[in-house]
């Protein structure tokens, strides 16, 4: 309430309803601030760490013996492969781990199980992969806490066409039983210029034992033989692990190859164009000696080892296939040739000739093969298989290496000459 006096200043004098409203606020005021000073310390104390938060029942933030969980770093895969979507068959595949130790690794595809094992930490594949094929792996790992786990990753191999694949054929075929002469005869449908790396992978052994080799005629073509003949009875392997294997210029084994087959008797016919006989043995034992007449003059048989290539109960011969033109006085078309027996590739055969049984014995008529009485060829036909060897001796004129099968007409020296590896 203010009063004025006459002739004074104004004086103010307390209102006591007005104080008593102030000194309540400034009591709110206060007791505001309180709280959120309170409020402040309780955020303060909850702050964490970026590890796992303590266990146990302390009583406060921050109590003594609280310990953090150990971390456990992911197990990863690591391959040999970048792009999984074209992995190369002519290396191995290795499988390693990050974050974990390896245990176990299975690498599985329609064509089967990619064998392999662990060693110091890595799996590696023993076996080439197949192209075109997917693969999946699947890894067992422990990780760094002492847990198993499991990873799994698939992947592609590239893509090659039949240009790019070259197919072993193999002679004798499995089971086939054929004679002491009959090489092993490899024929690749497209070129090998890495000879050397195929022939590490193209063994032959037998039971029992024979020391041999590999020669090479050309890039598609390799023979392998014994020093000398195969022993009657043995028993003989061929493993071709080339599937995959790099043959040179883009080119990559089609498929691997396993061969068994036996050795028959040893069935050695010898026959002298002198003396125009055969003499036959089988196991080192003369059983008959034939009348035969071999090739005249300009038609000279060759003298030389050779080996039965193949048989034909019948066969039609006519010059022409042996470059006699139709119009030659020499010429001749014969329908049904009993007996036929192949010694080379030109056109030379044993067989029935009745036409000339006059002649065998005391001369020389035929056009080069040697013929005999149709008894006698059928004799010999029914005694005779492939590989079995014939030795001929009398002329001027010489068995070649490429000619049939003319491996034996090499020394064992010179055979090992024609080895990629020697």
């Amino acid at each position: 309430m203010r009063t004025r006096a006459p002739g004074s200043t104004t004086v103010s004098t307390p209102d006591p309803a007005r104080t008593a409203r102030r000194r309540a606020g400034q009591r709110r005021t206060a007791l505001v601030a309180a709280a959120l000073a309170l409020t402040g310390s309780l955020v303060a104390c909850s702050t964490t760490s970026d590890g796992p938060a303590a266990s146990g029942s302390g009583s406060g933030a921050g109590a003594s013996g609280a310990s953090e969980t150990p971390r456990v770093d992911p197990v990863r895969l690591d391959t040999s492969f970048a792009d999984p979507t074209s992995v190369p068959i002519d290396r191995p595949v290795t499988v390693r781990t990050s974050g974990g130790t390896l245990a176990d690794v299975e690498v599985t595809s329609a064509a089967g199980t990619l064998t392999g094992k662990v060693s110091d930490g890595t799996w590696t594949s023993s076996t080439l992969l197949e192209p075109g094929t997917d693969y999946t792996i699947t890894a067992d790992a422990t990780r760094s806490d002492g847990q198993s786990v499991q990873r799994t990753r698939s992947f592609h191999t590239v893509d090659l066409t039949l240009d790019e694949q070259t197919f072993a054929a193999v002679a004798p075929l499995n089971g086939e039983t054929v004679g002491v002469g009959m090489p092993v005869i490899v024929t690749f449908d497209l070129p090998v210029t890495d000879k050397a790396l195929f022939e590490k992978h193209m063994r032959v052994t037998s039971t029992p034992a024979q020391k041999g080799s590999w020669y090479w005629l050309n890039d598609r073509e390799a023979h392998f033989r014994p020093a000398t003949y195969w022993r009657a009875g043995t028993e003989v392997s061929v493993d071709l692990d080339i599937n995959s294997l790099p043959a040179g210029n883009g080119i990559y084994g089609q498929e691997s190859r396993e061969v068994s087959f036996n050795i028959g008797d040893a069935h050695v016919y010898k026959v002298n164009a002198q003396t125009h006989q055969m003499q036959v043995f089988s196991n080192g034992k003369l059983l008959r000696t034939l009348p035969i007449t071999t090739g005249k003059p300009g038609f000279v048989t060759r003298s030389g080892t050779k080996v039965i290539i193949e048989k034909f109960a019948k066969k039609r011969m006519n010059s022409e296939t042996v470059g006699i033109n139709r119009n030659s006085p020499e010429a001749y078309d014969i329908d049904d040739v009993r007996w036929a027996m192949r010694v080379t590739y030109s056109g030379e055969f044993i067989h029935a000739a009745p036409w000339s049984v006059g002649s065998q014995g005391y001369a020389n008529v035929s056009h080069g093969c040697t013929g005999m009485s149709t008894a006698d060829a059928g004799w010999l036909y029914a005694m005779s298989r492939r590989g079995d060897v014939v030795e001929y001796t009398g002329t001027d004129r010489q068995m070649t290496l490429e000619n049939g099968y003319g491996d034996w007409n090499l020394s064992p020296a010179d055979w090992k000459t024609g080895s990629a590896l020697s």
